[in-house]
Order: C-alpha cells, then structure tokens, then sequence
C-alpha cells in the first residue's frame, strides 16, 4: 500500500521555520503518545484498534441479523456521534447512494427542525427500517427529540418487533439511554470512557453505520492499524502528522486565522464537515486556534474563489488530493463543438479536474495564499481510516503544541445553559 504524503512547497514556509518548531512539535508528540498531557485519559483512540476484541463481532453479527431485514436505516446523532459515519459512507458509496444502494442510510437527531424530522417520515414510512441511536449521555436534546418521535414510529409499526430493530451506541454502565436501551432490551453497543465524541469515529459510534451501509470495516480497521503504526514515529521528518501541524501552528502564529479544507470531489464534502468539528471543537479556546472551513472545489471557486484569491490575507488552504479517482467518464466529441471544448473531448473527467487542481494551486500561490496538499492515493475503507487517524493525531498534536487541552469543549456548555433557561427547565 502506497503511504499518504504531504506536500507543503506551496506553503511558503521555509526550513528554518520547520526547524525552528520541531522541537515543540516533537515534545507535543511525545507527551500525546506517553499519555503525560492534559485530559490523557481521553487519548483511547490512539490503540483502541488493537483492543476492539469482542466489539467487531458483535457489530458483524447485527450487520448479518438486519440484512434481509432492512430498506433503509436513521443514524441518530449530532456532533461526533454522526458527522464521522456521514463523512465514511457519502466518501465511499458515494454520491446519490440512497438511490444506487441498499440500504440506504438517513440522519437525525443533528437539529431541532420539526419540518425535517416529519418529512423523514414521509421519507421512511413505506420502507422497512432500523434505527441506530448514538449518545453518551442519553440526553442530547436533538437526539433525544427526535428519538422520541422515531421510537413511537417504530412501535406503531413493528410492535414488540420494534425492539429487535433499534441498536443503541451509549455509556458502558450509565445514562438515560443505556436505562432505557435495558428497559426495552435494544442491542447496545459501547463509547468508551477514554474516547470523547470526536474521536470517536473509530468506535461503534462510528463501525456500526458503516457496517449497516455496507463498508468494509475490516478494511478500515487496517487503515486505521497502518495509521497507528506509522505516524508514532517520533523523528519529525518521517512523520506527516508533525510536519501538518507544525505547518499549521507556524502559519498561525504568522497572522493566519482560517484554514480552509478544499477537495474536488463532492462525495468528500462531509469528510470536512467532520474535520470541521474535530479543529474547531479541540483548538478553539483561550482565544486561540485557527477557525475551520472547507470550501468545495471547483464548484465553490464560482462563488468564494475571488476573496480566496484577492481578499483579506488572512487564510491558507488544506487541498485532500484523492489521487486516483473511482467511476470516472470522458468527455464525448460534439461534430458542432459550439461550447468549443471538442480540444479535450476524449479526456477523463479526472484528469480535467486534476489540472483544474493544479491551477488553482498555482493560482492561489500567485495570491500569496499559502497551499498545503494532502495526497491520498485513492478513496477506500483503508485510507478513509487513515485519512481519519491522521487528522486525529495532527490535532492533538497541535492542540499540545498551543498549550491547549485538545479533549474538552467547555464553551459549548454556555448556550445548552441559556437554551433551556428560555425552555423553563428547573
């Protein structure tokens, strides 16, 4: 298997930079992999592939049970308890999946829209469906909502059935969800304590959507394995996951306050939705960090690409190159050529997009805004979980690097506060 590289010529950061940093870099590596930083008993993720034991085939054994069972299942979730599962099955089913594939996969419990939830159920009321239910605590008001509304759903058309349909992600032993996930006898699945929620993609939060949408999560697992095993390497000039946040943390400290995630393929979209949460939510606090946004490319470059090219200096961009493309097509000759594009008729749509790519790199660079380049050899289960362990580890890493705890989310405690002060919660 070819490695992910990265590719930072386009950043404008020179070796002196790099060399200035890797120290901080290299200290922050280390206390993330000893376990001596702050929140470490929320660093799980780092080996929990090699201590999934009994979890995977229990996951496998409720894959077989719903098979015949299921047209279309509802992950319930906000946060990390959804946005990881969305980014895997949109990035490898696809574009349009729910109409090419079974079973087709819909979310809820990520808003408080009435109007979604009732037209979801229009959307699933003739089919037959599964329910996945993820929350640590049970009472995540969305998810909670909506479970609410879901669960009578599937009572009134399954019955005692019902309970044999819904499969819940929650708390080991406590919280509202696992009381009732007893009460009712739902199949459960665990969080683990040491794993906060947007690291938890490579948990059952995340396996078991996979595995319903039918992903090879074996495969991802290996991705994840190989992730593990390379990027604990602790010499910075082999390790892609220092070198990313070193360059991050140095174009910060140089006056850049966004980075932007551009890819060119729209399947990949939730991939930076994910990513998204995973910076925002782990550095954004003590009024530091870098504010996360994605733009995808070319479409957005008829919308956001002059402030990109021309607007306030204060962003760099994060390009993932998925380098070999699934499903590609080739642009037909046309006897009339009124478009005038007879000049690439027979070239692959990749290819086009490719050099679309290139020069909008070059474009932006011309710009002074400083380029990065992730290269994925291409978009499977396996490098979809490396792609994932990566991100993971370069956030920590960084976090450390910045004196921050990458772990907690305080700030967002503030508005669930006044939230349900208006609500009349006593």
């Amino acid at each position: 298997m070819e490695n992910i590289t990265l590719n930072l010529d386009g950043s404008f950061i020179s070796k002196q930079e790099m060399e200035n940093i890797k120290s901080e870099i290299i200290a922050a590596h280390e206390l993330l992999l000893n376990r001596e930083g702050v929140s470490s008993d929320m660093t799980g993720w780092i080996d929990y592939v090699d201590r999934i034991g009994d979890e995977y085939e229990e996951i496998m054994s409720a894959k077989e049970y719903i098979k015949d069972k299921c047209e279309a299942f509802i992950v319930l979730g906000i946060g990390g308890s959804y946005l990881g599962a969305k980014a895997a099955i949109e990035a490898i089913r696809g574009d349009f999946h729910n109409e090419i594939e079974k079973p087709a996969v819909y979310f809820a419990g990520q808003n408080l829209s009435g109007s979604y939830l009732k037209k979801l159920k229009e959307v699933v009321s003739n089919k037959e469906i599964c329910l996945i239910v993820i929350s640590k605590s049970g009472t995540t008001i969305e998810t909670a909502l909506s479970f609410r509304v879901l669960k009578e759903l599937m009572e009134e058309k399954y019955m005692d059935e019902s309970k044999k349909r819904i499969f819940v992600v929650t708390d080991k032993n406590r919280g509202a969800l696992k009381k009732i996930s007893d009460l009712n006898g739902y199949k459960t699945f665990v969080i683990p304590d040491d794993i906060g929620g947007r690291y938890s993609v490579i948990t059952p939060v995340g396996l078991l959507p996979m595995a319903f949408a039918n992903l090879n999560v074996q495969e991802f697992l290996n991705g994840l394995k190989s992730g593990a095993e390379e990027y604990k390497n602790s010499c910075f000039d082999e390790n892609i996951c220092c070198q990313y946040a070193a360059a991050r943390n140095i174009l910060n400290r140089r006056g850049k306050e966004v980075e932007i995630l551009v890819n060119y393929e729209p399947s990949c979209i939730s991939i930076a939705e994910w990513w998204k949460q995973l910076f925002g939510e782990s550095e954004g606090k003590e009024g530091k960090g870098l504010f996360p946004a994605s733009l995808n490319f070319t479409t957005d470059l008829h919308s956001m690409g002059q402030f990109v090219q021309e607007g306030r200096k204060i962003i760099f961009e994060t390009t993932l190159n998925i380098e070999n493309r699934r499903d590609d097509m080739v642009v037909p000759f046309d006897d009339r050529d009124f478009d005038g594009l007879n000049y690439i008729s027979g070239k692959p749509f990749s290819y086009i997009n490719q050099k679309a790519f290139e020069g909008t790199f070059m474009a932006h660079s011309e710009g002074e805004v400083p380029g990065i380049i992730i290269n994925v050899p291409e978009m499977n289960e396996y490098y979809l979980g490396k792609i994932f362990y990566f991100f993971m580890m370069s956030c920590a890493i960084s976090g450390y690097t910045n004196n921050i705890d990458p772990f907690t989310q305080p700030g967002v405690e503030h508005y669930k506060k006044n939230m349900f002060s208006l609500l009349g919660k006593r």
